[in-house]
């Protein structure tokens, strides 16, 4: 409500000192299209967020709404008024070097720590969802095509690879992951008490783990599945198999990586060419 009064009276504010009206008419009845226009355009060039521009133009939606509702004007000059468009925010990703330190802080020494790498290993070596990768039971692979098969969105079934490091993580866990799970327990990964994990334990530890390796923003198991698809991209993989590999319905969500490699080229080339 505070932000609704303050879209509207920063509104007013601008538009009684730019434009010229009739002060014996009620500046709501002389307002038209084009004066939001021009209000539109003085946001845009104060570099204002579009997320900020589209609040306080559902403000203006609202008000004027409610005075053509009640009479008190004719037309509603919000009608057709164009939203900017949302503005796409890059996936979180990290980097080659981060992704080796990382891997450097697991040890290993204990199951529970063989289980933490092999859980890596695939949310980066697969780009597994948080939930896919919490189902995985001992049928899910095939190590022998060193393929893994999951149930993802929609129930949709994908087949994806998995490289030699996530084999023989997997490999080292699972020698000696009865001495974990309690023997009714299918999922793959489980709890200390030996039971099926949850999604939050693993969002705890890719937070642990991502906080201790790089100054990324977000620490998530998604950050990991990010950097999956940006490091194929990087490598030269198509993108139509990186899809299907991350399960994705439509080109259109996986074509954010190509936005996320470019920026990472123009930030290379910026750090390394004499003439950036």
């Amino acid at each position: 409500m505070q932000s609704y009064q303050t879209d509207l009276t920063q509104f007013f504010t601008f538009i009684e000192d730019q434009l010229s009206f009739d002060e014996h008419s009620a500046i709501e009845n002389q307002i038209e299209r084009h004066h939001l226009r021009i209000w539109l355009s003085e946001l845009s060039q104060a570099d204002m967020a579009r997320a900020t521009i589209a609040r306080k133009i559902a403000a203006l939606r609202t008000y004027f709404k409610f005075l053509k509702r009640r009479g008190y004007i004719s037309e509603n000059p919000t009608t057709h008024l164009p939203v900017p468009k949302k503005q796409q925010q890059l996936p979180v990703t990290l980097s080659k070097k981060d992704i080796n330190y990382l891997f450097s802080l697991i040890e290993t020494e204990s199951v529970w720590g063989k289980q933490t790498k092999a859980i890596f290993e695939l949310l980066y070596g697969t780009g597994l969802r948080l939930s896919e990768l919490v189902s995985l039971t001992e049928n899910s692979f095939d190590f022998q095509k060193q393929t893994l098969k999951v149930l993802g969105k929609g129930n949709k079934e994908r087949i994806i690879p998995f490289g030699n490091q996530a084999r023989t993580a997997l490999n080292d866990f699972l020698e000696h992951r009865s001495t974990l799970a309690k023997p009714k327990t299918q999922s793959v990964f489980v709890t200390k008490k030996g039971e099926k994990i949850y999604p939050k334990l693993i969002q705890r530890l890719a937070k642990d783990f991502i906080q201790r390796s790089s100054e990324a923003t977000k620490q998530s198991p998604h950050v990991l599945r990010h950097t999956f698809a940006t490091h194929l991209l990087d490598n030269g993989a198509d993108i139509n198999a990186i899809k299907e590999m991350l399960g994705h319905a439509s080109l259109a969500a996986t074509q954010v990586y190509t936005h996320t490699s470019v920026e990472h080229l123009k930030k290379t080339f910026n750090q390394a060419h004499p003439r950036a």
